[in-house]
Order: structure tokens, then C-alpha cells, then sequence
């Protein structure tokens, strides 16, 4: 079997860590940005995903929800789509 390429296994690692969160509403939030907006990815997207993993699920959530100002490092293209909120689908 090939092994994959490091590119690969990072957006392997970010979408586990996306949807295990810990919480059920962080996992929806999060692992569905990751599976709704990912595919249009390279590096510096993931980058920025990777850096966003490593913050607090109540701190990201409130930035999603704009309850909170998102802090100038977190600011990208990919915040204001994660803003959106049109990618969280609960399962009923």
C-alpha cells in the first residue's frame, strides 16, 4: 500500500481532530467546517486549521457565533467562512 504524503496525512490528522472535539456541538462546528470547506485547501489553509485546532472549542465556537472579536492571528478568508455558519448539519 502507498504511503501517504505528508500533505495528506496532516488533512487526515486536522479532519480527526475536527471532529474530536470532545463536545457534540464543537464536533459539528468544526469537523463540519473541515468536511464542508476543505477540499479547496493547500497549505496555508491547512496551516491556518492546524493553529485553529490548538485553541479553546469555547473561544473558536464564540468567534463562529461573532459573540466573541476573533483575535487578529485568527483572522483569514477561512474565519469569515467558518462565520457563515452554513455548514453544520444536526443529525436527528
Amino acid at each position: 500500500m502507498p504511503e501517504k504524503s505528508s500533505l495528506e496525512a496532516r488533512f487526515a490528522r486536522a479532519k480527526f481532530r475536527g471532529w474530536h472535539r470532545g463536545t457534540r456541538e464543537a464536533d459539528y462546528m468544526i469537523g463540519g467546517f473541515f468536511d464542508r470547506y476543505h477540499g479547496s485547501w493547500g497549505e496555508a489553509e491547512l496551516a491556518w486549521f492546524e493553529t485553529l485546532l490548538d485553541e479553546d472549542d469555547v473561544d473558536i465556537m464564540a468567534w463562529a457565533l461573532k459573540t466573541q472579536t476573533v483575535p487578529e492571528r485568527m483572522v483569514s478568508p477561512q474565519m469569515e467562512l467558518m462565520m457563515r455558519l452554513d455548514y453544520v448539519e444536526i443529525p436527528r
